[in-house]
């Protein structure tokens, strides 16, 4: 083999050394990114749920404190209807109960939706944001 062959050949190697050298440390880096993006996305569905679980821990607990003040407010009508005197004055107070009772019902029912409504707004932040994240990497991967 001449010297200027050797010379090529060793050009050659180191080149494609190098060129693997640079390769195997894009993939290395690009496995690291879409390993901390992936973990990221994870982060996001965590947060998300936890907002949904607490979300619904607060509705049960409006939904028990309103059970027990209706359980209470209807024991309290019964004894004010079985006080009547009259049939008109048993009507009055039944259908002041009615009234109240469902005024309370939605409120309650309105209270609870604004509950979900919000959580599911706060909820699903975190996964938007992922999404948004994963749209621009493939819009830049495109660039």
């Amino acid at each position: 083999m001449t010297k200027e062959t050797q010379k090529q050949v060793e050009t050659v190697t180191a080149e494609a050394q190098k060129t693997m050298g640079e390769s195997v440390e894009k993939l290395t880096r690009g496995m690291e990114q879409a390993a901390s993006f992936g973990q990221e996305n994870l982060d996001a569905v965590v947060a998300s749920s936890r907002i949904a679980a607490k979300a619904h821990e607060t509705a049960g607990a409006e939904v028990a404190a309103y059970t027990k003040k209706s359980y209470e407010d209807s024991l309290a009508a019964a004894k004010e209807l079985a006080a009547a005197k009259s049939l008109p004055e048993l009507v009055e107070k039944q259908t002041t109960f009615a009234r109240t009772a469902l005024e309370a019902y939605v409120s309650e029912a309105t209270k609870i939706n604004d509950i979900y409504v919000n959580a599911t707004r706060e909820a699903i932040a975190p996964l938007n944001d992922r999404f948004t994240k994963a749209v621009e990497k493939v819009r830049g991967a495109r660039g």
